[in-house]
């Protein structure tokens, strides 16, 4: 009897659609966490987002006060950064067949980036036109996932040491 192999591609697939990390079957790929908060909706905001190289762990990580505004503006915010990096530094690592896979703590914004709920303020239209918009730019194929707060904490931890750098200027 003749075993019948498993098409790879659908099973990567299958696990993305669920929210899972990417199995075996994607070899090239960068995980980017992002995470933006606030203190006080709206409030001082930062970003914060960290891009890991499947074979080298992280390769860059950045935390920036970027001023008043919402969480879920912070939280656009984080993945417009890292896409913009990622479109800076393109030509030092290759990208060509890399996927992107970013981890964001926001249920929302996730869901709304893969086009499941519908964005009814216009400031996050204009940011997600702007995603869409570097998405294009880089050609590569994208993914956003929702993950727990405890699997984000290191992102999270660039998001607060922002804030605390701000407040401490606020004070001196």
């Amino acid at each position: 009897m003749k075993k019948v192999s498993t098409n790879h591609q659908y099973r990567r697939f299958s696990r993305v659609s669920r929210g899972l990390r990417p199995g075996p079957a994607t070899i090239n790929h960068l995980k980017i966490y992002c995470d933006g908060g606030s203190r006080g909706n709206p409030g001082p905001a930062a970003i914060g987002f960290l891009v890991e190289d499947s074979k080298r762990g992280t390769i860059f990580k950045k935390g920036k006060f970027i001023g008043k505004a919402t969480n879920n503006v912070a939280e656009y915010q984080a993945v417009i950064e890292a896409l913009e990096w990622i479109a800076d530094n393109r030509f030092c690592f290759p990208l060509s067949k890399t996927d992107l896979h970013f981890y964001l703590d926001s249920r929302l914004v996730v869901n709304q980036l893969n086009g499941f709920f519908k964005i009814k303020n216009s400031n996050l239209q204009i940011l997600v036109i702007k995603i869409k918009a570097l998405e294009n730019q880089l050609e590569n194929s994208v993914f956003y996932h929702f993950i727990p707060r405890s699997q984000n904490i290191k992102a999270d931890k660039l998001v607060n040491k922002a804030l605390d750098r701000w407040v401490l200027k606020q004070r001196t």
